[in-house]
């Protein structure tokens, strides 16, 4: 009986040990822009798993971004990196930043319909199961994936860190599909606590399934490590707060796995 049970153990552990991330990037467009994809998954797993679309924040699909769905591939889902831009684009100074942020978040078709498009790209993956999706975005992302749940669309999760909370476009009472999650800084200056009371008596009357979640003296941008040094380069109202970023992405991973559990089915190697 030991054998057999070192023998199994064995076989898990060759299994873990041959796994590897599997990453490539693939065009898709909306009809109007080409945009590029970043898809990550873990080939340990077989089967159908939920997808997490990452939208990036308003520097374009940096490396923080792909990271963040290296992260969720290790959980057993497939991330798909989004491209708000077109071709990829990413810029390191706030003035181009913000111009191209403020060409997509002004016009919340063009924005919904990137995120569709994105969404489109995600549901052709052979390891995705389309009925379970989430979308985190992160800063622009996260005022970018807030409009697509506004907007109705049918997913099952959508989270938002340290994202713009304020719209022109409210949902209608009930055609919110999504469990919105919003993931906040006390000390916000891009949401200040005025925002926040508005997006939640906006979310009570639309009767969202919602939850803010508040991190003391927490800044803008508190999960991005780079924003210490965006603060000192360019003075940005940004800083890093490791505890709130080890918090937050906790409770997102508890929140995926409430929604998605199992997430997916490990399948034993055989013989």
């Amino acid at each position: 009986m030991k054998i057999m049970r070192y023998a199994a153990l064995f076989l898990v552990w060759a299994s873990m040990a041959s796994a590897a991330l599997v990453e490539h990037t693939e065009m898709y467009t909306d009809g109007t822009t080409e945009m590029s994809g970043y898809i990550v998954y873990d080939d340990a797993f077989e089967g159908l798993r939920p997808g997490v679309m990452v939208v990036h924040e308003w520097w374009g699909q940096n490396e923080n971004a792909r990271h963040r769905a290296r992260m969720l591939a290790e959980q057993g889902y497939l991330a798909l990196a989004v491209d708000m831009y077109g071709e990829g684009k990413v810029v390191e100074e706030p003035t181009s930043a913000r111009d191209l942020a403020m060409g997509v978040l002004s016009n919340m078709q063009v924005c919904v319909s990137r995120l569709r498009a994105a969404r489109a790209l995600l549901d052709s993956q052979t390891q995705v199961d389309p009925s379970r999706v989430a979308v985190v975005g992160y800063c622009f992302g996260g005022t970018a994936a807030l409009g697509l749940a506004r907007a109705g669309e049918d997913v099952d999760v959508v989270a938002s860190f340290h994202g713009s909370l304020g719209t022109k476009m409210p949902p209608r009472e009930g055609s919110v599909a999504a469990r919105v999650l919003v993931y906040q800084g006390s000390e916000d200056a891009v949401a200040p606590q005025a925002e926040i009371l508005a997006f939640e008596k906006e979310m009570k009357k639309a009767q969202v399934n919602y939850k803010i979640v508040i991190y003391p003296g927490a800044k803008h941008a508190f999960s991005v490590p780079e924003s210490d040094r965006y603060a000192e380069e360019f003075n940005l109202p940004v800083a890093y707060d490791a505890n709130a970023d080890q918090a937050s992405w906790e409770d997102l991973l508890a929140e995926l796995k409430a929604a998605f559990s199992p997430a997916v089915e490990v399948v034993a190697p055989t013989e």
